[in-house]
């Protein structure tokens, strides 16, 4: 992290709940909303991670609705913007960007750091288990190490085979954007990404994903939720018949109450 956070900008927004802009880097992208419940005391925390391919066209707006749902229901949400491809990011600033945002929390006021939820969505859903990866990661690698840990992970139709994807073309050419090249070339990167070959991640996984699902094959959320069952973790596995991609992010959602039973 460069530095301490800083604040920004700060305003309000229904059922008393408030929103400020912190940053925890020196670029542009190095920022985190944190959504706040009204009244006192320490509130669970929810670590929003946005999708788009990991892409600059996409950002944490994506997951406003969702913050705001969180805050209302008396949880802090920290909505995290990273760097993209095309605005520096890719190996390893988009990892280095993501594990300082939740190493951040530490310097946060109100909240209770012993309940911390990762949940992403598509791009953001890889990240949000990679985050929860974090402790397993070898010493020296891009976010090994972390100061703030998780106690669980919610992926929302995650991009959860890397491999897979650069291979196949999931995304275009994301994957292989956001790592430099394909898995042959660079293993080590691909390992180092991928939360599945970090298993057991020691913490509750939920992974819901839409059998109409046609940027994300459904059959990703499949393989990871079977993976990590086999690796010991608790990996709930939701899939929903007649819902796409971007309705798992519509707080109405049938994805979206699934994920706020599992928070219970």
């Amino acid at each position: 992290m460069l530095g301490p956070p800083r604040y920004h900008r700060r305003c309000f927004t229904r059922r008393n709940t408030s929103r400020v802009a912190v940053r925890y880097g020196t670029h542009h992208s190095q920022v985190a909303d944190l959504w706040l419940p009204g009244g006192r005391g320490e509130h669970p925390v929810a670590v929003l991670v946005h999708g788009g391919f990991w892409q600059a066209l996409y950002g944490r707006r994506l997951m406003n609705r969702l913050c705001a749902d969180l805050a209302g229901r008396g949880w802090a949400a920290w909505n995290v913007e990273y760097r993209r491809l095309g605005l520096g990011g890719g190996w390893p600033a988009t990892f280095h960007d993501v594990a300082s945002a939740v190493d951040a929390l530490a310097e946060q006021p109100h909240l209770h750091l012993d309940r911390v939820v990762a949940i992403g969505h598509s791009a953001g859903g890889h990240l949000a288990l990679w985050v929860a990866a974090r402790h397993r990661l070898p010493a020296g690698s891009p976010g090994a190490s972390p100061r703030t840990a998780v106690s669980g992970a919610v992926s929302l139709a995650g991009v959860l085979d890397l491999v897979h994807a650069a291979d196949h073309g999931v995304g275009g050419s994301a994957v292989r954007q956001l790592l430099g090249g394909t898995p042959a070339q660079h293993p080590d990167r691909y390992v180092l990404a991928s939360p599945v070959a970090q298993l057991p991640l020691g913490v509750p996984q939920l992974v819901v994903h839409g059998e109409a699902d046609y940027i994300v094959p459904p059959e990703m959320s499949r393989w990871y939720a079977e993976q990590a069952a086999a690796a010991g973790d608790e990996a709930q596995l939701e899939m929903l018949a007649g819902v796409d991609h971007m309705t798992v992010i519509t707080p109405d959602s049938p994805a979206w109450a699934r994920v706020l039973s599992w928070l219970g």
